[in-house]
């Protein structure tokens, strides 16, 4: 600014020189001859431009100090801006780095949430095949017996699809199934399984079992209904071939025991009829003895002829109380009438000793199924026994009846021919057989233990099970529980 008004004035000076008109402003520097006095111009203006230069360099020096510090302030604004900058770029380059981070996080739980949802729908799939493939049906109801499951069997049985029935009470929908609303409340209730058995016989005969949901919001309860005809038939044929394959076996015994109280009894009534002929019933003996035993004959003919029908009779029927000392020694009476070994030897020459604890409980439970169990076990002693041939053996039959908490447990023991390891595992099997040279009848009859397996453990509930040693002998323990 100062370098453009000295400029200015320096020009004003030349213009003035240079144009007589303007002269004037030199009078001051005017001699009287009219001579201009250029030295002192010269001076003057010298001085004058000392004085402009020295301002504008005053000037410049506080303009440049100025300038310095505006450009401090610059640098320090530029520093916090840098700083602000850096701060930033690293804020968001860790905001980047957690972006990136929780993306992958993210891409790995989508990825998670899509297998599970796959096995999910997989599951489901995989249960409702089941479901639907089973062959049973199968029922869910909820609290109020309203159907929630109604698989393919059950639209086999009842001839209703599944949308026909669901939502509907399954009394209105499937009036013939005797499962009860009391059933459904006591298994919510209670938080336990229940079975029950329906039958109509010659029929059809049922398994139900119905027990309650786990877990769920809602209480209900899910009903599995199992046509079990086929498997009582078979059952019921397997019962009817073990009972004929015994009877063969008591026809011959029961023939030599009936005849022999029969023969006895004909004997007395015709030494009566011959007394009374004659007339000499005041001369002779009283024939009221005679009479007497003639009696007991027939009652022991009728009883041995009542077990043998009681026993070949098919239906167990409806389970009932029995005190079970009663029903080893009914069955010791029909083993000893009735049960000879393959060797010949028959069961009233073994030695028997029975045990039975105090105050025992009757339990529920089939009584001429029970004594038919017995009688195989039996069976099995007596020809375990007569295969012991050494001197001074004298066979022994030991029973044991005993109560353990809530079960009785009954003990079956003889000392002859124990089983291999071999023979136990596979005793209980259906159709045992060894490569011992038995024949089939005699040793399915003899030998076979499955059946009897059969009506502890599914008919009664119990256990069967048998200790035994090669030369020792067998111990058959028989679980039945009380209730």
């Amino acid at each position: 600014m100062a370098t453009t008004i000295v400029k200015k004035l320096l020009a004003c000076l030349l213009i003035s020189a240079s144009q007589p008109a303007l002269a004037d402003i030199f009078a001051a520097f005017r001699f009287e001859d009219g001579d201009t006095n250029w030295q002192y111009v010269a001076n003057t203006t010298g001085t004058v431009l000392i004085i402009a230069l020295s301002y504008t360099l005053v000037r410049l020096f506080l303009n440049i100090r100025k300038a310095g510090r505006y450009n401090r302030e610059l640098e320090e604004i530029r520093g916090q801006l840098e700083d602000r900058v850096r701060t930033r770029t690293a804020t968001l380059d860790e905001s980047n780095r957690q972006l990136k981070k929780n993306h992958a996080v993210l891409e790995s739980e989508i990825s998670k949430h899509q297998a599970t949802a796959e096995r999910l729908q997989q599951s489901e799939s995989y249960i409702t095949s089941i479901m639907q493939s089973m062959p049973l049906m199968l029922i869910g109801l909820d609290r109020e017996g309203s159907i929630t499951q109604w698989n393919t069997r059950a639209e086999e049985v009842s001839g209703l699809q599944e949308p026909e029935v669901l939502g509907k009470k399954i009394w209105q929908a499937y009036p013939s199934i005797t499962v009860t609303p009391e059933q459904i409340d006591e298994a919510i209730t209670n938080d336990c399984t229940l079975t029950v058995k329906h039958s109509q016989r010659g029929a059809y005969h049922f398994d139900i079992t119905i027990y309650p949901l786990i877990d769920q919001p809602e209480p209900g309860v899910v009903v599995l209904i199992d046509d079990v005809t086929q498997r009582v038939t078979a059952e019921n044929m397997l019962i009817e071939r073990d009972k004929m394959s015994s009877m063969g076996e008591l026809a011959g015994s029961l023939a030599h025991d009936v005849s022999t109280p029969v023969n006895a009894m004909l004997m007395d009534i015709r030494e009566v009829q011959s007394r009374i002929a004659k007339l000499e019933c005041e001369t002779a003996t009283d024939p009221a003895p005679m009479l007497e035993d003639a009696l007991l004959r027939g009652e022991q003919v009728s009883r041995v002829i009542s077990n043998l029908l009681e026993f070949s009779s098919l239906q167990a029927g409806e389970m009932k109380l029995a005190d079970i000392p009663d029903v080893v020694d009914h069955s010791l009476e029909l083993a000893t009438a009735a049960l000879t070994s393959s060797s010949g030897l028959q069961f009233r020459d073994v030695d028997i000793e029975t045990s039975y604890e105090e105050g025992l409980p009757p339990i529920p439970c089939h009584e001429t199924e029970l004594q038919q169990v017995l009688l195989s076990l039996l069976r099995h002693c007596v020809n375990a026994l007569g295969e012991i041939e050494r001197e001074g053996f004298v066979p022994k039959v030991t029973l044991q009846v005993s109560q353990f908490y809530d079960a009785l447990w009954l003990k079956v023991q003889h000392n002859g021919r124990g089983l291999s390891l071999q023979e136990q595992q596979a005793l209980f099997e259906p159709f045992f057989a060894d490569s011992r040279d038995v024949s089939g009848d005699d040793y399915d009859a003899s030998r076979r233990l499955s059946y009897p397996y059969f009506i502890i453990t599914e008919q009664h509930r119990g256990q069967l099970a048998v200790t035994s040693d090669i030369n020792d002998g067998t111990t058959f323990h028989i679980e039945l529980q009380l209730a």
